[in-house]
């Protein structure tokens, strides 16, 4: 079944269209906060299509998920009880309670990871703000948290640039469906082995 190979097209298309970092910058501010998609999924083809701009696009991804992320905070600091129900719906609960404690533990340090966790940022985001952690501390961890990744993803891709697009096309399939077992394993080790 081709799954990723039509995705991939996609999401090029998008890439390519004038306003697409616009449209990076509202997907990175929605996953700081609700969305499910990490804009990961926009900034590589982008910076593998104009790796001269691949910077430029690290630092439009990492400022919008910043103020996506203050959006979390606000929600988790004013909206908790209100947005609990829809966490438990969506199984996240216990992934929740998994990011309180860690704050509980390395206190805003967390912020500096929680980037490269399999745990949807938003979680660390709401948590802070119903936490009622330091505002400023949150905002620079998660701007050099977040700022680290994308900048890392980015220059990966702009280094490897267009002359990578014909390999990533021809493997699409098998790294999109890899990259889900290695999701599920993940999963499966944090639920059960960790």
């Amino acid at each position: 079944m081709r799954l990723f190979g039509p995705l991939y097209d996609r999401v090029l298309r998008w890439s390519a269209h004038r306003l697409a970092p616009r449209y990076l910058a509202g997907v990175s501010f929605a996953e700081s906060s609700f969305f499910p998609i990490p804009p990961d999924v926009m900034l590589i083809p982008m910076a593998v299509a104009r790796p001269q701009r691949a910077l430029h696009f690290a630092l439009i991804t990492t400022l919008a998920s910043v103020a996506g992320a203050l959006l979390g905070y606000a929600v988790g600091y004013f909206a908790l009880e209100l947005l609990f129900p829809w966490i438990e719906g969506a199984g996240m609960a216990d992934d929740y309670y998994t990011a309180v404690a860690w704050f509980d533990e390395w206190g805003l340090w967390v912020m500096l990871l929680a980037g490269f966790t399999p745990l949807p940022f938003k979680l660390f985001t709401i948590a802070a703000g119903a936490l009622s952690l330091a505002l400023l501390p949150f905002l620079i961890g998660s701007f050099i948290g977040r700022g680290t990744r994308f900048f890392l993803v980015a220059g990966v891709a702009g280094m490897l640039g267009p002359k990578v697009e014909p390999w990533v096309r021809r493997w699409i399939e098998w790294l999109g469906w890899g990259l889900l077992l290695l999701i599920g394993l993940l999963w499966l080790y944090w639920q059960y082995g960790g």
